[in-house]
């Protein structure tokens, strides 16, 4: 039983999950900390708004406001989860984006100007085309697949500098970053899809209901009453698993895997680097677009098109989002949501005490920060555990005597037969090269 134990401990993936859990942790206390200076430094907070600030940090997700004491008062809020579930839905698609990358041996860092493109494409199809003339449905899976194809092209563009020129795909992903963002700022700026109905809204684009179009609730609203949440979450999910099935059950995925691991031996054993390439980074290209669909088509927001003073940061979220997950398409779907919950705690930071959503921001960073140590932890951890075999091996050698090294196998003398020569049958002379046999 104890060995049991043991082994499953040692285990890669066990040790990985732990050392997310501590990097989590770590965020979270350093958030508590930040908190607890800020409060006992500055006169106008005091210890008790720090104690506040902290309990949110942790439970904020459970809050339910205020009674008519002023104390913070918690329990279940469908809202509040319904809107993590909304806010996950673009985190587990650009985090996949970026996992699938990572998994064969590519930083994608340019899934917010992937984003961006899917954002163009699918909303220019979901106001474009008129909804008296066609069903709604198909509109919303029209616009989901041009943001899904938009994103694959805007994708694959590094991968091809990348697999034809060796242009580092880092530096590729931050060029065409900006170009999406310019060309989106661009496109939008002399379309007519710009809100002018309201004054105020100036530089913003209508939401997709302006159309009629927008993503199906399947009960979720009712599940979680006055939240924003609605079918996307499921489609972000089903996603995740068909992208573990791709990558850890099939012989393309192993190629992108291989692929990843050593470019030069994965070419020595047949598979076309070049091509799982461009295709690697299309994959991540077309994930990263279907959030941006997913999130837009929900009718729940409008777009801002102004969006050259700052790229989408659910693009760059997708990276902790990764390294949290160890590139796990399954454990993506979890940190997603645990990244969206930090959102939601930032709000009620903002809404029921002092601080502001800047705090969750520096424990998200302090997690992405250790995230890179977890991989160093999952290193330092196998080298221990590939050293104890090592010992183990010269032990059990050890353990062997000197003359049983030597000492010739017993043979029973009943088991060898006694076959006299003159009886030994006679191997017949194979006759010379290139002679006749008699």
């Amino acid at each position: 039983m104890n060995e049991e134990k043991t082994s499953f401990w040692k285990k890669d993936s066990v040790r990985s999950v732990i050392a997310s859990l501590l990097s989590i942790l770590i965020g979270l206390l350093a958030g508590t900390l930040l908190i607890l200076i800020v409060g006992c430094t500055n006169k106008s907070l005091g210890f008790q708004s720090a104690w506040e600030g902290i309990r949110l940090v942790f439970f904020g997700l459970f809050s339910t406001g205020r009674d008519a004491t002023g104390a913070l008062t918690f329990g279940f809020n469908p809202a509040s989860m319904g809107n993590m579930l909304f806010r996950a839905m673009p985190l587990i698609m650009t985090g996949l984006s970026v996992a699938v990358a990572f998994k064969t041996g590519l930083f994608n860092i340019g899934a917010p100007g992937q984003y961006l493109m899917g954002t163009l494409v699918s909303l220019s199809v979901a106001l474009g085309i008129p909804s008296e003339s066609v069903p709604v449905g198909i509109i919303w899976l029209l616009a989901f697949l041009g943001g899904m194809l938009a994103g694959a092209l805007w994708g694959a563009i590094p991968g091809l500098l990348k697999a034809l020129l060796n242009i580092n795909e880092v530096l590729a992903c931050i060029m065409t970053n900006w170009i999406a963002a310019n060309l989106v700022t661009w496109m939008f700026d002399i379309s007519s899809f710009k809100n002018v109905t309201e004054g105020t809204k100036s530089g913003y684009i209508y939401k997709t209901t302006f159309n009629g179009v927008a993503t199906p609730k399947l009960g979720l609203d009712q599940l979680f009453p006055g939240s924003q949440v609605n079918a996307g979450i499921l489609v972000a999910i089903i996603l995740a698993i068909v992208v573990y099935i791709i990558m850890e059950k099939t012989v393309f995925g192993y190629e992108l895997k291989a692929c990843g691991a050593n470019r030069h031996a994965a070419r020595y054993a047949g598979i076309p680097d070049k091509r799982n390439i461009v295709l690697s980074m299309a994959i991540a290209g077309a994930l990263a677009g279907a959030g941006a669909a997913l999130y837009w088509l929900s009718g729940n927001t409008e777009f801002y098109w102004n969006t050259y003073q700052a790229l989408p940061g659910v693009g760059f979220n997708g990276i902790p989002v990764a390294l949290l997950a160890v590139n796990n398409p399954i454990a993506v779907i979890f940190t997603g949501i645990f990244m969206a919950m930090l959102d939601i705690v930032g709000l009620q930071l903002t809404n029921l005490t002092a601080y502001n959503e800047y705090i969750t921001d520096v424990i998200i960073s302090v997690i992405v920060y250790l995230s890179a140590f977890s991989l160093l932890i999952q290193m330092m951890l196998t080298g221990r555990k590939k050293k104890l075999v090592v010992e183990a091996n010269k032990t059990t050698t050890a353990d062997i005597p000197a003359e049983a090294e030597t000492q010739p196998l017993d043979v029973p003398p009943e088991d060898i037969p006694d076959i006299p020569m003159e009886e030994a049958p006679q191997v017949p002379e194979q006759p010379e090269e290139g002679g006749e046999q008699a």
